[in-house]
């Protein structure tokens, strides 16, 4: 008997620690989609989709998008290695504000300015190494 109430304990304890996981998991999704990532996957869908018959875009696009699902998935692992579940609320909250929502729209912009950037001065540091070889 004692070891029946002992297991019911612990699968007790893992089904409540499993769906405060998934509430987790659910929550760093919304996050993810909030920042603005869902822009940047769909332009990639549509960039790399460019080369698909007109006649075979409807299925591609359904097919691609479907893939993204899984994307967010990995990616809440991810975030949920890094911050806490109180942490990823807050940036939900955030996320939901107007200058959240101003961020989210300005971000895939502002990170390929930032990487063109990034691109130039690695062009100039990388000829002031040439000039001391």
């Amino acid at each position: 008997m004692k070891n029946l109430v002992l297991a019911f304990v612990l699968l007790s304890a893992i089904s409540i620690q499993a769906q405060d996981t998934s509430e987790f998991k659910t929550e760093t999704i919304e996050f993810i989609q909030l920042t603005g990532a869902t822009k940047a996957f769909d332009e990639a869908i549509n960039q790399i989709g460019a080369m698909v018959s007109e006649e075979n875009k409807e299925a591609y696009t359904k097919e691609a998008k479907a893939t993204l699902t899984g994307l967010y998935a990995k990616m809440s692992e991810l975030y949920m290695a890094e911050f806490t579940r109180d942490e990823i609320q807050e940036l939900v909250k955030f996320y939901k504000t107007d200058l959240g929502k101003k961020l989210a729209g300005k971000q895939l912009s502002l990170a390929q300015k930032g990487m063109m950037m990034g691109q130039s001065w690695g062009m100039e540091v990388q000829g002031i190494a040439q000039k001391y070889n």
